[in-house]
């Protein structure tokens, strides 16, 4: 996704908008991908970076809820946004913004990796299983 390929609405816009890239009509509330027809890596200025994928706040309005997520900047693969809505059937038409990504600079340059293979196409936790962090409220610490 080069900067180009989506342009800013005004010249204060911090995000670039994203748009569904098919028609989707979520029938419940459970979460679901919905296809952009756009690929990293985001290029800002000759270099890529990540960004942070948020809902539109007209999205929002409708009924329809973004989860927010990362894009790292060694993504390859499609941008896709996860979505659930309150009150289904919703239906999502092909080109509607729905959410944005605000590009941001890799800041871990430098850091060792934890893992040395290249992101490539793999999202959605395929570098890590799930980590809950749980703490004990039946003991009464004094």
């Amino acid at each position: 996704l080069a900067a180009g390929s989506y342009e800013p609405v005004t010249a204060g816009s911090l995000g670039l908008d994203l748009a569904a890239a098919v028609d989707v009509t979520l029938l419940n509330n459970h979460p679901v991908k919905i296809y952009t027809g756009l690929y990293g890596p985001i290029i800002v200025g000759e270099q890529p970076v990540g960004g942070l994928l948020l809902g539109r706040s007209s999205a929002s309005m409708q009924g329809l809820f973004v989860l927010p997520g990362v894009i790292d900047s060694d993504y390859t693969g499609e941008l896709m946004i996860m979505a659930y809505t309150l009150f289904p059937p919703f239906t999502i038409t092909k080109g509607q913004r729905i959410a944005q990504i605000i590009p941001l600079p890799q800041l871990t340059k430098g850091i060792a990796p934890l893992d040395q293979q290249p992101r490539q196409d793999k999202g959605f936790g395929s570098t890590w299983g799930l980590v809950l962090l749980t703490l004990d409220l039946t003991s009464n610490t004094q």
